[in-house]
């Protein structure tokens, strides 16, 4: 079974609140997220491998710690997941960028995928899929699928918040597959939104309705 690892950083909890907050505007919204992005990835990176190299300092030669050749690939779900590359991008800027197109249908509530763009070499990348919101875990699920269907042998997902229905549904559907979280809320309500939630993350990003 996959691991579940909830951030308990100060900062992160500082910044979520301020995210839930339905007076924080778009504009402050995606800084924060940004922010939130970068302190997660901190931790997602926290068990890559390292090795020696050899360096000189202004003083002597020594064998210096550093990331043992990772390939890193950023994959966020449109358009929401949008909103977290740039943090993690802070940390890992060498990572590539794909991205995946999933929408939820209103009637069924199932994902549907519109568009897919990833790197040529997926199957030699760690991937890190992006998405705000773990809410039935739908979507999250759609895409793990559509990269291991293209070759993915390394995949993380990292979101904000999440709902325990969410995460159940994740791990039954990929258990191979690590989850990263800000929060863990309540549930869901009969919408499929996270309660208590911070309503829609892509509305909120870029200020639409």
């Amino acid at each position: 079974m996959s691991k579940v690892v909830v951030m308990d950083h100060p900062l992160i909890k500082h910044k979520i609140t301020m995210i839930r907050d339905k007076n924080t505007g778009s504009k402050d919204f995606r800084e924060l997220v940004t922010e939130i992005s970068t302190l997660m990835a901190y931790e997602v990176t926290r068990d890559f491998p390292l090795t020696e190299v050899e360096i000189e300092t202004p003083i002597t030669r020594m064998m210096s710690p550093v990331i043992a050749g990772k390939k890193v690939g950023l994959v966020p779900i449109l358009r929401a997941g949008l909103g977290m590359v740039d943090g993690m991008l802070n940390l890992i800027p060498a990572a590539k960028v794909g991205h995946i197109g999933l929408y939820r249908d209103p009637e069924t509530l199932k994902p549907v995928e519109y568009y897919c763009k990833l790197p040529m070499d997926v199957s030699e990348r760690d991937l890190i899929l992006l998405d705000p919101m773990l809410a039935t875990g739908g979507s999250a699920i759609a895409a793990i699928e559509f990269l291991k269907r293209s070759g993915a042998q390394s995949i993380k997902l990292v979101c904000l918040i999440a709902a325990p229905e969410g995460i159940k549904a994740v791990q039954n559907a990929a258990p191979d597959v690590d989850i990263y979280l800000g929060a863990i809320d309540e549930k869901l309500n009969d919408h499929a939104y996270i309660v208590p939630g911070l309503g829609d993350a892509g509305d909120r990003l870029f200020g639409t309705k």
